[in-house]
């Protein structure tokens, strides 16, 4: 059977609403994903760290409680597990601030197994920090060699934008690496200063991965590969939260994958309509978790969606 592996970064997230701490909830973008997958009766490995404390025990029971293995999750001695204050404006989307404390030696963990038509998902600054980048190098080498669909989102947030030029060259190496790269507009114009998705595709992603998918909150999905470019209507809510909505969108395009039997070489000839059934997919994923607190989708909803 297929299974889903993804790399990144465990943190507490703390959420508040007007400026009140309302609820906290274990986080992470590949995390948040990999929670709503494994829901949804996939299959899932994680490749990531938690600090010997009292976060990193409710991440790891949380984990434990959601069927998702800690067998690649490195539980460090030293320093503290992360946690994130997300702050809720008026239209509920979070602003953030970030509290780490990692320790020098980090992700000593084996190779998962990783077979032919099996999803790689990495992405965040997690896959371009300089501290992690050899052992990053080292998962996506075996993910390509063994013929796994690897898929990208540069989730790149604001607090990273003045290191957009040094980061560069670590970031055209992970689009080198992905068969399918999703980002929002944001993620676009701090790295690329560019907002025209269309423009973003034919100046700095086309050269290196030919599958394109931008997504742009109320404005819909767009889709770009050699052959297609396509806009997706979302539907029209009022968000109670939108700080799993990308997540989710991912989790949905990669269940979209596993649902309708696209492997590695499908991948390459993919057709209008059945891409067109992926992206609902991740819409409808991503609508779902933008009407709660949590950053995963309900187990009630799973349910029903997997049927």
């Amino acid at each position: 059977m297929r299974k889903v592996i993804g790399i990144g970064e465990t943190i507490l997230d703390v959420i508040f609403k007007n400026d009140q701490p309302h609820t906290a909830v274990p986080g992470g973008s590949v995390f948040n994903g990999l929670v709503t997958l494994e829901r949804l009766g996939v299959p899932v490995s994680f490749i990531s760290e938690v600090g010997n404390d009292r976060v990193g025990d409710i991440i790891r029971k949380f984990m434990e409680d959601n069927h998702i293995s800690t067998e690649f999750v490195d539980r460090f001695p030293d320093g503290k597990s992360p946690i994130s204050l997300a702050f809720l404006d008026n239209d509920n989307n979070a602003d953030y601030i970030f509290y780490k404390d990692y320790p020098k030696q980090r992700l000593e963990v084996p190779l998962p197994v990783i077979n032919e038509d099996d999803i790689f998902i990495f992405g965040s600054y997690y896959s371009l920090n300089p501290v992690l980048r050899e052992r990053m190098v080292e998962f996506l080498d075996y993910a390509k060699e063994r013929k796994a669909i690897i898929y990208y989102d540069p989730n790149f947030r604001n607090a990273h934008a003045h290191e957009a030029i040094y980061l560069a060259p670590t970031i055209l190496e992970n689009l080198e690496y992905a068969d399918i790269v999703r980002g929002s507009d944001e993620d676009f114009i701090n790295i690329f200063k560019q907002a025209d998705s269309g423009r973003v595709y034919e100046d700095h992603i086309k050269f290196y991965c030919d599958r394109f998918i931008t997504t742009h909150g109320a404005d819909g999905v767009n889709l770009y590969t050699g052959k297609l470019k396509e806009h997706f209507d979302t539907p029209s809510i009022r968000p109670v939260s939108t700080i799993g909505s990308g997540d989710n969108f991912n989790a949905g395009i990669i269940y979209g994958l596993l649902k309708y039997g696209i492997g590695y070489h499908e991948l390459q000839s993919l057709s209008k309509e059945m891409w067109g059934k992926v992206i609902r997919c991740g819409i409808d994923l991503a609508t779902e978790v933008c009407q709660s607190y949590d950053n995963y989708i309900s187990k009630d909803f799973a349910g029903s969606y997997g049927k």
